[in-house]
């Protein structure tokens, strides 16, 4: 098998296996509150996705992830997230996500919420340390309480900005 094969078939084993990745907004340790304790309220991913689509009009909700439909098989489980909806961008140029399942998250990005914000914070974390020597995987990853909200990297920072803001000010 060539070099670029196997690193393609690699790439697309890691890419199947996290549906996603990213950086971390420099809010995480913040946000995460006292003790490991969440500084908001906990929330459902569609109460999350409602408040941020209402800043972030380019957002269109794609999906809810369920136990029986989610990829990575985390819902509900021990220190996983406890909801999960994927949402689209339309800035996002269909070219760039040729082949990418409908709720992968670089077609926009997805809301998922864990029990605490140190869950929530160990996930934005692990991901970032699985895919930071892979920049095709990469993505945005805001931390606000219990809430992690993963965006595309086809997305400009600039555009990122604008979840990471709206992130912030979920209640």
């Amino acid at each position: 098998m060539s070099k670029t094969l196997t690193a393609s078939v690699l790439a697309a084993l890691l890419l199947a296996a996290l549906t996603a990745c990213g950086g971390i907004s420099d809010d995480d340790e913040k946000s995460s509150g006292q003790g490991g304790g969440s500084s908001t309220k906990v929330v459902d991913a569609r109460d999350a996705f409602a408040e941020l689509s209402g800043k972030v009009a380019a957002a269109k909700l794609t999906g809810r992830v369920t136990a029986e439909n989610d990829p990575n098989a985390l819902l509900g489980r021990p220190h996983q997230y406890t909801s999960k909806i994927t949402f689209s961008d339309r800035r996002i140029s269909g070219d760039n996500v040729v082949g990418a399942d409908k709720g992968d998250v670089s077609r926009g990005g997805a809301i998922e919420v864990f029990g605490t914000a140190a869950d929530a914070t160990a996930r934005a974390k692990y991901i970032q340390s699985v895919t930071k020597s892979m920049s095709a995987l990469a993505e945005y990853d805001y931390v606000h309480g219990t809430v992690l909200v993963r965006v595309s990297h086809y997305l400009t920072p600039k555009q990122a900005d604008a979840y990471k803001l709206a992130t912030s000010e979920l209640n």
